[in-house]
């Protein structure tokens, strides 16, 4: 079992002690190969918005730095975890810029196979806004979200109160068990209803622009996602209300977009 961190804060402080004790937690049930990835000692450049991945592909992209080297770890990985402190009431700017350098993904999807646990910790707000957004990223580049937790802590580090140690604890432990339990279980679970949406909205952008957007219509097409009567990335049970809500959605779009493309011509 192969376990990603991706570690967004730039010190080894409440967050990395938090995923530290997440993979104590795991190694109780058996042995775990453990990588964590601090983003403050790896070469990621910001994003110069060029936009260059989106229609010509990710292996276009003017910035050289060690963007593709991280994408190539979570492919090799079982489980991801993405761990971010609050900062701002949002993830941090080294997470950030990790989730722009990679943004491409968003367009094409294709982490099917992995599990993601989201982690964040805050001294006192904010923790629903990161993973929220966290939760946002890791579905629509593909990951089954196994588990989300987020904790209170002091910023300083200073000793908390026993009720908060006891209850870090327990989320914490909760979290990785529910990681663990999907990491065993190896298979996916069924989309839920804006998992299908990701999925019919990628096709409504990526259907008709063959000349606008190569890559994406090369990627999708390659996939077979594009065929008619698909319902889902990745070939699973899919609730007949949410295909059928995301099959309106989609020719809705389709329809819009195609008219925006008549009147841009």
């Amino acid at each position: 079992m192969k376990i990603l961190v991706i570690m967004g804060s730039p010190r080894k402080g409440n967050t990395y002690r938090a995923a530290e004790r997440i993979r104590e937690i795991l190694q109780e049930h058996g042995p775990v190969e453990w990588e964590c990835v601090m983003l403050r000692d790896v070469n990621l450049e910001q994003c110069r918005g060029c936009y260059t991945c989106f229609p010509r592909g990710e292996e276009n992209c003017p910035i050289k730095d060690d963007a593709s080297l991280l994408e190539q770890k979570m492919k090799d990985a079982d489980g991801v975890i993405l761990a971010s402190p609050v900062y701002g009431f949002q993830v941090s700017g080294l997470m950030k810029v990790f989730i722009d350098r990679h943004s491409y993904i968003f367009h094409r999807p294709r982490f099917f196979r992995q599990k993601a646990l989201l982690l964040t910790t805050a001294g006192i707000g904010g923790i629903k806004d990161v993973l929220d957004y966290l939760d946002l990223v890791a579905r629509i580049w593909g990951f089954e979200v196994a588990a989300r937790v987020g904790i209170l802590t002091s910023a300083t580090m200073d000793p908390l109160p026993a009720h908060r140690v006891e209850e870090n604890e327990r989320k914490l432990r909760k979290a990785a068990e529910a990681f663990l339990a999907a990491l065993r279980r190896g298979t996916r679970v069924k989309p839920g209803f804006m998992d299908v949406m990701f999925f019919h909205v990628g096709r409504a952008g990526t259907a008709d622009t063959r000349d606008l957007s190569p890559a994406d219509h090369t990627y999708w097409t390659d996939q077979g996602w594009l065929q008619e009567g698909r319902r889902y990335f990745v070939d699973v049970p899919v609730n007949p209300l949410y295909h059928a809500i995301g099959t309106v959605v989609e020719w809705y779009l389709r329809r819009r977009f195609r008219k925006d493309q008549v009147i841009a011509s």
